[in-house]
């Protein structure tokens, strides 16, 4: 019987991110990064490096790292 490995991703909301990237020190994987675009207030947001990969392909496991260090509550953690 294989077991099911647990697969999680992130949504990154740029227009609340101020460009603090403590999420960015803190995940395990390292897949997020600076984005290169500019968002209203001025700041290059943080983004997710996963983002349009199907859900069995992506490496973050859901552990909410980010989520928990992210001052502006611009992170949202699903589990799958």
């Amino acid at each position: 019987m294989a077991t099911k490995l647990k697969r999680g991703f992130i949504k990154i909301e740029a227009e609340l991110c101020k460009g603090c990237y403590l999420c960015t020190s803190v995940c395990p994987l390292n897949l997020i990064s600076v984005s290169g675009s500019l968002n209203q207030k001025g700041y290059y947001p943080a983004q997710y490096n996963e983002k349009g990969i199907e859900i069995e392909n992506h490496l973050c496991k859901g552990c909410a790292l980010c989520a928990i260090i992210c001052p502006d509550l611009a992170i949202e953690v699903y589990r799958g």
